[in-house]
C-alpha cells in the first residue's frame, strides 16, 4: 500500500490530545512525499476508501496502529460534543463512505520525541 495522505487529529488547547498535532511539522519533514493534514472529525471527513489517522488514543502505553473500525469504544452521544473520531469513523462504514481505516493511536502522556519515532515506525511500516 502507498501511503499519500495521512490525516491528524487532536486539539492543541488540550495537552493530553496534543500530541498528534504538536508532532506533524517533524513528521512532514521526515516524510515529504506523504501529505498530512490536520483533522477535525466534527467537520467535513474525507471520504476515501482507505484512510490513514494519527490520533490519541486512551489507555495505551504504546503507538498502536488500529485497523478495526469495531474495536473502537465509542460512549452514547447526545450532542455534536460526543460525536467524536470514532463515532463518525463507524457511521461512515455503515455508509459505506470508507473500507479501511488505519488509525496510528499515540497514548495522550507520550513525549513527542518518542511519539515521533513510534509513529514514524508505524508510517514505514504501512508503506
Amino acid at each position: 500500500m502507498r501511503v499519500r495522505t495521512v490525516y491528524v487529529s487532536g486539539n492543541l488547547i488540550v495537552k493530553e490530545d496534543s500530541v498528534p498535532l504538536r508532532i506533524m511539522d517533524r513528521l512532514q519533514k521526515k516524510f515529504p512525499e506523504i501529505s498530512f493534514r490536520e483533522l477535525d472529525p466534527t467537520e467535513n471527513m474525507p471520504e476515501e476508501k482507505t484512510l490513514n489517522i494519527i490520533d490519541t488514543v486512551i489507555g495505551i502505553e504504546d503507538v498502536r496502529v488500529i485497523k478495526n473500525i469495531d474495536s473502537i469504544v465509542t460512549g452514547k452521544v447526545y450532542s455534536l460534543h460526543d460525536f467524536d473520531l470514532g463515532f463518525n469513523l463507524k457511521l461512515m462504514k455503515k455508509a459505506g463512505k470508507i473500507k479501511n481505516v488505519h488509525i496510528i493511536g499515540v497514548p495522550a502522556s507520550m513525549n513527542d520525541d518518542t511519539a515521533l519515532e513510534g509513529v514514524s515506525r508505524a508510517i514505514r511500516e504501512m508503506r
